[in-house]
């Protein structure tokens, strides 16, 4: 069965049709790139608005998203709310993920300081905060993925079938404890 993954698109402008998602391609992409496990990708695009953020990240999970991968309203604009979004609706929050992607961004531009990303667990999925942009989506990811697998594998503990995300070992390694 494959693993199913939420790719969860927050823009007024592109939740209205005034521009085309840019985001949601560049992470559906960027796992067919780096997956060799079988997975199925949930996509949504809603407008910068905390409780339709909310209630999508909610319903992702509900609907059996192992993960959810946000992009976009991260930065310190008024209508920048996906961080609050996804904390009102974690039960857990993991700030390593958005410290990992900000230590990184910054190597490429001294704006990324100004980024929120985040991450957290929502029911049985992880939920990871993006910026918007797909060049730094693609170096937030790389730089956060080694670790998503197991923390997946963690989140899923105990359960009968859990979902498994391999990556594609010639791409990208990621990281699970020697057992």
């Amino acid at each position: 069965m494959p693993a199913l993954i939420g790719i969860l698109t927050v823009s007024d402008r592109a939740s209205r049709g005034e521009y085309a998602d840019e985001g949601g391609p560049a992470i559906r992409g960027y796992l067919a790139e780096v997956l060799a496990s079988p997975w199925e990708p949930r996509e949504r695009i809603v407008p910068d608005d905390r409780d339709t953020i909310a209630t999508a990240i909610n319903s992702l999970a509900e609907d059996g998203c192992c993960l959810i991968v946000t992009t976009g309203g991260t930065g310190p604009a008024p209508r920048d709310v996906t961080p609050e979004a996804t904390e009102k609706v974690c039960t857990k929050m993991l700030p390593g993920f958005g410290e990992r992607m900000r230590q990184v961004s910054l190597q490429h531009v001294p704006t990324a300081i100004l980024s929120r990303q985040t991450a957290g667990i929502c029911g049985g999925a992880l939920v990871v905060n993006l910026p918007g942009r797909p060049k730094s989506i693609r170096e937030c990811l790389e730089a956060v993925f080694p670790a998503i697998p197991y923390c997946i594998d963690l989140i899923h503990t105990g359960q009968a079938s859990p979902p498994r995300l391999d990556t594609k070992p010639e791409r990208l390694v990621a990281f699970r404890p020697k057992t």
